[in-house]
């Protein structure tokens, strides 16, 4: 999992973990299915999404060589004037509506065999980006071919503040 650099790659943790997921599943229905003739039929649908809401969109996250944090989303759907992106503190806050034209894919009751496009609405993210380190004034963000890069320059000057020196007594006996 580890690559050259010394990170993981949290996408290939989240495809072991949605594979876990599915033979979890299938072993149980295997083993189990027919002792849990109560059971409702949705708790075991294959139309179920075994994936995290937080892996949605697929993206990456990395720094350049220049000390630049980068996000990268993959928005296979999306219009940009339909993606929201704004700074709230030391969060990157992010959002996205599918466009009108998939709206009436959304409703369909189709049975998927693999499901890893999901047309779905993406509610606010947040992505930390510390305030001191990084200039957020002066963030580049660029839509195209369906990848929104977004480029967050680390500041001049970073703040070098020791915080606040706690002092430590004895307690008297």
């Amino acid at each position: 999992m580890k690559g050259a650099r010394g990170y993981m790659d949290l996408g290939t943790v989240f495809d072991e973990i949605f594979e876990a997921a599915q033979n979890f599943s299938s072993e149980f229905h295997r083993n189990f299915d027919s002792r849990c003739g109560d059971m409702p039929r949705w708790a075991f649908d294959e139309n179920t999404d075994y994936y995290p809401n937080y892996s949605y969109p697929p993206m990456n996250v990395y720094m350049t060589a220049d000390r630049s944090m980068m996000f990268e989303f993959a928005l296979a759907g999306f219009d940009e004037k339909d993606i929201s992106l704004s700074f709230q503190g030391d969060y990157m806050v992010f959002s996205a509506r599918i466009g009108e034209e998939y709206a009436g894919l959304l409703q369909q009751e189709d049975r998927y065999f693999k499901r890893r496009l999901k047309l779905k609405d993406i509610e606010k993210q947040k992505y930390y980006v510390p305030l001191d380190k990084y200039a957020q004034e002066k963030v580049k963000a660029v839509y195209k071919n369906g990848i929104l890069k977004v480029k967050v320059p680390p500041k001049d000057e970073p703040d070098h503040s020791e915080g606040i020196k706690i002092e430590i007594v004895k307690e008297d006996e």
